[in-house]
Parts: C-alpha cells; sequence; structure tokens
C-alpha cells in the first residue's frame, strides 16, 4: 500500500495465524498447546461442514505416535482400525509380498481413522485451550507483509478484520490462498488418473490386514476400519474411473469383486462412490519472511501407500518443535532464520515420498513386457531380502527420517 493508504490498524493480535482448521491447521496448534504463544485458527467452512466428510485416511506409525504426544491416541485409537499385515501384489502375479509386525518389532503396521473421528477430537483438545481463537467461517481477503510481521485481513462472518501477527501458516489446502498470495510457485504434473473412493462392508472373518493391489490401470489400496468395512482408493484412467463412478451397484460390485481377490466374501457399500482427480505437487519453497506452509499447501502426492495426510502431521509436528525452541530462546517465529530449519527438515523428507508414490504408480500402471518382469523381479527381491523389505516398510511407516520429539512424549 502507497503512503496516502496507510495500513488499518488490527483488530486483534496474534503470536501466529494459522489458516486452514482442517486436521494439519489443528495439529500444529495443538502441538502448540504448552507454550504461551496465542493463536487464531481462520478456518473457510462452518464447524459442522468441516467434519462432515465421508473419508477416512491411512494412519502410519510415525502419526500415530504424533497424536499419542498430542494426548490424542487413547482417546481415538478404540475406534481406528488397526492392520497386523500388509500384502502387496501386482496383478494377478501369485508372487505376493506379505509385510507383518515382526518386520518392525512392533504390534501393528498402521491404523486407519475416520475423517470427523480425528478432526473432532483435535476441536475438543482446541477448546479447552484459552490462548486459541477460532475465526470461522472466515475467508481471507488480503495479507500484507512488513519487515516486523504481517497483517491478515479476513471477511469474518461479514464483517471485516484485521489480525496482526509475526507469522502466517497456510494450511489450506492444496489450492492455497495463502501460497498463492505470497506468489510461491509449485512444479508437478496432473496425472492422468483419478481415484475413485468409497466403503464396504464385507463378510471376512479377519479385518487386519491391509492391501496395496497393483493393477495395470492403477493401484488399488484396502484399508481396514471398524466394524468389518473397508475404505477403497482405486486408481484409474479417467474414462474408466468415471464408468466406474456411473455404473449400476450391481455392476460395480461385480467388477470390484473380481479385483479383490476373493478375499472379502460378501461385500456391500456403504456409502456412494466419489471420484478427485490425482497430483504430484511440491511448492518452490515453503517459508517465506513471517510465512510457512504445511500439508496440502506446500506439496501433494500420489495417494499409493496412503502417505498424504501423514505428511502434513509430520509437517505439522517439525513445525510446531521449530516454533517452540525459538519461542523459548526469544527468536522471532516468522523470520527466516528460524523457518529455514523447518524447511531443511521437511522439504527433502516430503520430496523423497513424492518421489517414492511417483515412481510405484509409474512402474506398476501399465503393461509393457520388460518393465512387467523387472518390477516381479523386484517384488521376488522384498520377498527374499528380509532388510530390503524392512527399509521399505520404515520408509512408508514415517519411521525413516528424523523424528519430531512430540511423537517420544506419548
Amino acid at each position: 500500500m502507497s503512503a496516502e493508504s496507510p495500513l488499518p490498524a488490527p483488530n486483534a493480535t496474534f503470536d501466529l495465524v494459522i489458516v486452514g482448521g482442517g486436521i494439519v491447521g489443528t495439529t500444529l496448534a495443538c502441538a502448540l498447546q504448552n507454550t504461551n504463544l496465542t493463536i487464531a485458527l481462520v478456518e473457510a467452512l462452518p464447524i459442522e461442514q468441516a467434519l462432515d466428510k465421508p473419508q477416512a485416511y491411512a494412519l502410519s506409525l510415525l502419526s500415530s505416535r504424533i497424536l499419542a504426544g498430542l494426548g490424542l491416541w487413547s482417546k481415538i485409537a478404540p475406534q481406528v482400525g488397526q492392520f497386523e499385515h500388509i500384502r502387496l501384489s501386482d496383478a494377478d502375479y501369485p508372487g505376493v509380498v506379505p509385510f507383518s509386525p515382526q518386520d518392525l518389532q512392533t504390534p501393528h503396521l498402521g491404523y486407519v481413522a475416520e475423517h470427523t473421528l480425528i478432526l473432532s477430537a483435535l476441536q475438543e483438545k482446541l477448546a479447552a485451550q484459552p490462548r486459541v481463537h477460532w475465526f470461522r467461517p472466515a475467508q481471507v481477503t488480503a495479507i500484507d507483509y512488513s519487515e516486523t510481521g504481517a497483517l491478515v485481513h479476513l471477511c469474518h462472518q461479514g464483517q471485516s478484520q484485521t489480525l496482526a501477527t509475526s507469522l502466517v501458516v497456510g494450511a489450506d489446502g492444496a489450492r492455497s490462498r495463502i501460497r498463492c498470495l505470497a506468489g510461491i510457485k509449485t512444479r508437478g504434473w496432473k496425472y492422468w488418473q483419478s481415484c475413485v473412493t468409497f466403503t464396504i462392508q464385507h463378510q471376512a472373518p479377519q479385518n487386519n490386514i491391509a492391501y496395496e493391489r497393483f493393477w495395470y490401470s492403477g493401484p488399488m489400496g484396502v484399508l481396514p476400519l471398524p466394524g468389518n468395512r473397508c475404505q477403497i482408493v482405486w486408481t484409474l484412467p479417467h474414462a474408466q474411473a468415471q464408468a466406474l463412478l456411473q455404473a449400476e451397484e450391481a455392476d460395480f460390485l461385480r467388477t470390484l469383486k473380481a479385483h479383490l481377490g476373493g478375499h472379502f466374501g460378501t461385500i456391500q457399500l456403504c456409502q456412494p462412490r466419489r471420484l478427485f482427480p490425482v497430483q504430484l505437487m511440491q511448492s518452490d519453497r515453503y517459508i517465506q519472511p513471517h510465512l510457512a506452509l504445511i500439508g496440502d499447501a506446500a506439496h501433494c502426492c500420489h495417494p499409493v501407500g496412503g502417505q498424504g495426510l501423514n505428511l502434513g502431521l509430520r509437517d505439522a509436528a517439525a513445525l510446531a518443535e521449530v516454533l517452540e525452541q525459538a519461542h523459548q530462546h526469544s527468536r522471532c517465529l516468522g523470520s527466516l532464520a528460524t523457518l529455514a530449519t523447518y524447511e531443511r527438515w521437511r522439504r527433502p523428507e516430503n520430496l523423497v515420498i513424492l518421489g517414492f508414490t511417483d515412481f510405484l504408480d509409474r512402474f506398476f500402471s501399465h503393461q509393457i513386457g520388460p518393465l512387467v518382469a523387472v518390477r516381479r523381479l523386484g517384488l521376488e527381491f522384498l520377498r527374499h531380502v528380509p532388510p530390503a523389505k524392512v527399509l521399505a516398510l520404515r520408509l512408508m511407516t514415517g519411521l525413516l527420517g528424523r523424528q519430531p520429539q512430540i511423537a517420544q512424549r506419548g
């Protein structure tokens, strides 16, 4: 703004303003609960609408430890799906790669939790925090950055408000307005595929196995939920995904059953099918003075392996640790020197997962003879070389990279 148009005085001042009150944004706020930082959470959706998403997420071992460090895992654990085994397979090839708890010396290999369960637990935790203030529903209209901080301009319940802060955190998803307002570019691509996702009820005697079934058209993830249910994310080329979305339910279930390999007996749909396109995206940078990006606002990956939310939870835990340490040493939360520690930590680790999931999807989603032979040799290698299998499992469960301190508190 020009000198003739002075910035408005703020209505309130906070140490940080988190834009995006979903799971990742609220995790960051919860992770800072033991500090005396004042936090504003800005969420575009009313609370009921934000909670009402019919989807479930794979939670890695590290994510469960982060939630335990927040004091939430014991509350939600009785209502999450648990899997002790993972079965990795390639189309009709009989050489299935089994992963078991013995590979990591852990009771489980992962968990599956529904959106409403996680977010409601986080919101309940924040409700008891007097230093956290919600602005919802609210839209960010503009942000003015200066050498000392930022002014965040909102339309909150039809009224204009201005929040002053040292740090703005963009946790507002893949189409992040905060990232766009900051002029941060992204790199990546949209895939030739879309995902059809839904939940089934089944009659299998056990429900403790997660399946990653690679087909020539794309991967299919099958994740166990309580009540003999499974969340399925089925990746296919766009036209095939649309056809499955629109198919009569009986035809759809018949096709699905053929792809499930007879593991589940009688199946039925528990909710309508939904479709979403997939993309790989990495922001050119995660930070700039008085701004940090976390979760899908910073990066997006292919859903194979169920890594998306887990990366966001790690971002939130890492940023919280960096901010807490800066606050303890009276350093500016929004300075580049502070935020660079977060970016150096998370950007390379996220890039590894983005590359790994992209490789899996491209390597398995075709029928080129020589490559089919190579990947099946790779499966046999995993089956018969335990260190390689353990390495892959540690990568996908979050145990290979740097562990945030909060994951050691649970």
